[in-house]
């Protein structure tokens, strides 16, 4: 959620069960606006928080030149003081598997858990056990990388593609109508396409390489992992994800309003296949 329209965004959402206190709020209004020009960034967005047993993590991006490569993660205690986090990496987000349990709220906490590693060659290959350490600072800047490649959600056309492969919040973007607003795939991953790399020429050919860059929800395996409601007559839609419980989506049909906040405990959910 963009910084700048918090409190109007975080209304949208609040049927959910998705709320912050006044204090909060006036604390993320105020140290946003700092941070943004501490760092020089773009424009600053509200993530959401995470829940940990002793404290929660707020948890806002500050955005750069592209809008879906160029991000830096931070998160705050008191919603006042921001730490930056390190760049998730593909090791620590393979490890989160082999991590369990709920956040405790303390960076500097230590998890240890054991790793298969295979020493020698094919025929004579044995495996072993190690023992790793990672820190809750590395658990959670993998943990919001994986939320924002598997649900970060925008409408179509909030976005675009320049010639230049940078991709760029779209100033003339009005909305979906309504009648689209309530479709599935009207909704796009802010995040690297995997689907659309499989399509044929042929499937391609309909899409509009300005806007259609990305996977559409429509495709998500397991099919149905999205909840959509629509609220206030139509006026506004929520879209809720089953596989990571406390992401919230929001759009008002007609309107360039739109974002997505994540509130609940970091853990994927690994049961949906059995609850569909």
């Amino acid at each position: 959620m963009d910084s700048e329209s918090l409190p109007g965004s975080l209304e949208h959402v609040s049927g959910t069960g998705v709320v912050l206190t006044p204090e909060q709020k006036a604390a993320l209004q105020v140290s946003l606006v700092i941070l943004q020009g501490h760092y020089r960034f773009k424009r600053v967005l509200f993530w959401g928080k995470i829940l940990g047993i002793h404290a929660d993590y707020y948890i806002a991006q500050g955005i750069g030149q592209d809008e879906m490569h160029d991000k830096k993660n931070l998160y705050s205690l008191n919603c006042i003081d921001w730490n930056l986090l390190p760049p998730a990496t593909d090791s620590s987000i393979a490890e989160l598997t082999l991590i369990k349990g709920r956040f405790m709220g303390d960076p500097s906490h230590e998890y240890e858990f054991t790793k298969i590693k295979k020493t020698g060659t094919d025929d004579e290959a044995q495996e072993e056990e190690i023992l790793v350490k990672c820190k809750e600072e590395t658990r959670l800047a993998a943990t919001i990388a994986v939320i924002d490649r598997d649900v970060a959600v925008v409408p179509r056309g909030a976005y675009l593609k320049t010639p230049l492969s940078q991709v760029e919040k779209n100033r003339s973007f009005q909305g979906l109508s309504v009648s689209e607003a309530v479709k599935i795939r009207s909704y796009f991953h802010l995040s690297e396409p995997t689907h659309l790399k499989k399509k044929t020429l042929l499937q391609q050919a309909d899409l509009d390489p300005s806007f259609d860059f990305l996977d559409t929800l429509e495709e998500d395996i397991p099919k149905g992992s999205w909840s959509l409601q629509t609220e206030r007559g139509s006026s506004l839609v929520v879209l809720r994800s089953l596989l990571w419980l406390g992401l919230t989506c929001y759009h008002i049909p007609c309107t360039s309003q739109y974002g997505y906040i994540y509130m609940g405990f970091g853990e994927k959910n690994m049961d949906l296949p059995f609850m569909l």
